[in-house]
């Protein structure tokens, strides 16, 4: 279950206390407040808090103390100005944070992204609950031939079946015996009250990546649009990607101006290299251009071919 009993009892008494404010607030945003959006098998991304909206990126590029007699689609255009031009410092007036309940190998990777404020469940301090990601069939899948971080295609049958019995029996022990080393069981009661049992910090090392951890992830706008190009982006790993692409819903309810000039200019938009660009001029002369002749790499040049023909229609 993504939320226990005691975090749901929480968020409805948070947001059954509203207070007044003279900040500014994102009327999308505030409704999803605290609550929990499930994601994968047992984990969720909620807000917490956040600073800025819109017009905390705007009046940070005028350097402005209010709104004036600008309508509405004059910020719109500086977004995208400032988001075509990559001006980054507006962006970063605008802040989020979020609470994450995330399986550890993603938190792994996640962490990569070193622009972020971050507080870890310690489980030096804290006994790890029995919470493991176990993928849904359709997302097993094999080494990709080409591709030494990516899936090829889908196991299937009895492959499929030997695959997720393995994730879950090693799971299940490796946590049994996480416990029997701590001298407990799950409902708490000490095993042999002679003994003392391992120090948490040390029994922790014996858990396996798929168990579940939370932390509070606190970043700006600027360098949440970047882990969201590189996170939402289809070929990003399943289990990271899903977490993104809740938080795209989150980002599109909170600045829905920057996040339309996000989408147009970073998410679905494309850059191209001095070759590249070299390249799509000689085809919009009316010439045939190929890896050989374009003086890319072969790798370079199935990026270029997937940018320019995602869908794979172009001869």
């Amino acid at each position: 279950m993504p939320l226990t009993p005691e975090q749901q009892a929480q968020i409805d008494a948070a947001r059954a206390r509203p207070n007044q404010t003279l900040r500014a607030v994102a009327p999308g945003l505030e409704a999803r407040l605290y609550q929990a959006t499930p994601v994968l098998d047992h984990g969720f991304v909620r807000v917490v808090d956040y600073m800025g909206d819109d017009a905390a990126i705007v009046q940070a590029a005028r350097v402005s103390y209010g709104a004036g007699t600008r309508k509405a689609r004059d910020d719109a255009g500086l977004i995208r100005y400032l988001m075509r031009h990559w001006h980054s410092t507006p962006f970063e007036m605008c802040e989020i944070k979020l609470h994450v309940k995330l399986p550890i190998f993603v938190a792994r990777q996640w962490i990569r992204h070193r622009t972020a404020n971050v507080n870890e469940y310690s489980a030096r301090y804290s006994v790890m609950d029995r919470e493991f990601y176990i993928p849904a069939p359709e997302h097993l899948a094999a080494q990709a031939a080409t591709n030494r971080q990516g899936r090829g295609e889908a196991l299937e049958g009895e492959e499929a079946a030997e695959v997720l019995r393995l994730l879950r029996e090693d799971a299940a022990r490796c946590y049994e015996d996480y416990e029997r080393m701590l001298n407990q069981t799950i409902d708490g009661r000490v095993l042999d009250p002679a003994r003392k049992g391992l120090a948490r910090e040390l029994a922790r090392m014996n858990l396996t990546q798929n168990i579940y951890t939370q932390w509070y992830w606190k970043t700006d706008l600027h360098n949440l649009f970047h882990f969201l190009r590189l996170r939402a982006d289809p070929h990003a790993q399943h289990e990271i990607r899903v977490y993104a692409e809740a938080i795209c819903d989150i980002v599109r309810d909170w600045v829905p101006l920057a996040w339309a000039a996000f989408e147009e200019y970073r998410l679905h938009g494309a850059q191209f290299s001095r070759t590249g660009m070299a390249c799509l001029r000689r085809m919009l002369a009316g010439e045939r251009v190929t890896q050989e002749n374009s003086g890319m790499s072969p790798g370079e040049w199935r990026e270029f071919r997937a940018a320019l023909d995602p869908e794979g229609r172009l001869p």
